[in-house]
């Protein structure tokens, strides 16, 4: 699935992580057991499930941004586009993968 970031999310790691993690902390605050809004009729728990959702997803997107920006200003994600298209088992381990040698016939 191509997302606009531009980025692919081939494991749908957005959707079960991101959206499955949100649903379950918020479902805390609507099913849960003595605390949530079926069972006492409060608005009180779902609230905080919400506020904590919101926090750890603020807290989480500027921690892999820092992280990201720093990996990317000391030694970078990616190869340079030459090295990849040469080949990167060449370029970075020094060998070749898919190096055959003819059979002796």
């Amino acid at each position: 699935m191509k997302y606009k970031l531009g980025f692919d999310d081939s494991l749908d790691v957005v959707g079960i992580h991101l959206v499955g993690g949100i649903i379950g902390t918020l479902y805390i605050g609507i099913f849960g057991s003595g605390i949530g809004l079926l069972d006492t009729g409060s608005l009180r728990q779902l609230g905080v499930q919400a506020v904590a959702a919101f926090g750890v997803g603020i807290f989480s997107f500027v921690m892999a941004y820092a992280i990201g920006w720093i990996i990317q200003k000391t030694m970078g994600f990616r190869i340079k586009n030459e090295d990849e298209v040469a080949g990167v088992d060449t370029i970075v381990h020094g060998e070749g993968a898919y190096e055959l040698e003819p059979s002796a016939v």
